[in-house]
């Protein structure tokens, strides 16, 4: 049996470290056409990018797919994926994915891995995280941590390397939050309802919210590679990578 399922790619102009960053062109388009066209190869059934910029709307309309304008008052991806799936009106038991528009070597597949999660009822959220590999990557406060328990559930979300490697950190579990984060509509629809949280506020990571209000998030882990673009080094990385991408001769 599959799940069909949507997905919302937040698009913000406002960047503070790359400005206009979804229209940034690498591999001659713009960053955020990638996405969506990584989002259609893994077989979203719709695909909406969420932006609060009239150019962003512009260029990925005239690429064929749907835009839409939402609040500039949002604070996360989130917030702006649950505007979305209101207007949509989408069924309540429908999957929702949320695909930063800054994830531009995203893998189909990737994508894939948090829809077979949602066969299992109890599941309403899930999220795709990767390893760390290099100190200096599980020290970066711009990669959000996370550990998780005996069932692959999160515990914690933190910008500072966590778990602690006070007792070396060679053999420690270093996970690293992607982008990639699966709802089901009614839990995004209960999420927005709620006021923004402690240690939510405290890390700058709204995943957090679910966990301080009980709720679950399933991880999964991933072994496929994907840079998450918010500094200029990260967007040259990207670059690179993309130029031995295989997936980039499918649709360029």
């Amino acid at each position: 049996m599959s799940c069909e399922f949507k997905v919302v790619i937040p698009a913000r102009y406002g960047s503070s470290r790359l400005p206009g960053k979804p229209l940034i062109s690498i591999a001659g388009r713009a960053m955020v056409l990638h996405v969506c066209d990584r989002a259609k190869a893994a077989g979203a059934a719709e695909i909406v990018v969420a932006t609060d910029d009239a150019r962003i709307q512009a260029v990925v309309e005239d690429y064929g797919f749907a835009a839409v304008m939402t609040s500039s008052a949002h604070e996360s991806g989130t917030e702006r994926l649950a505007e979305v799936a209101a207007l949509y009106k989408w069924n309540k038991d429908d999957i929702i994915v949320n695909l930063q528009g800054d994830e531009p070597l995203i893998h189909p597949e990737t994508i894939g891995e948090t829809i077979v999660h949602f066969h299992n009822q109890s599941v309403n959220v899930v999220n795709i995280m990767s390893r760390l590999n290099t100190k200096k990557a599980f020290e970066d406060k711009n990669n959000v941590k996370v550990v998780v328990d005996k069932n692959n559930d999160a515990l914690y979300y933190s910008r500072e390397p966590i778990p602690s490697s006070w007792n070396g950190w060679e053999n420690i579990p270093r996970y690293m939050q992607t982008g990639v984060i699966a709802f089901r509509r009614d839990t995004l629809i209960a999420f927005n309802a709620m006021p923004e949280t402690c240690l939510e506020q405290i890390e700058s990571v709204d995943m957090n919210r679910i966990l301080e209000t009980g709720g679950k998030i399933r991880m999964v882990l991933t072994d496929a590679i994907t840079i998450g673009v918010d500094v200029p080094e990260e967007l040259k990385a990207a670059e690179v990578m993309l130029k031995d991408d295989e997936l980039l001769g499918q649709y360029l």
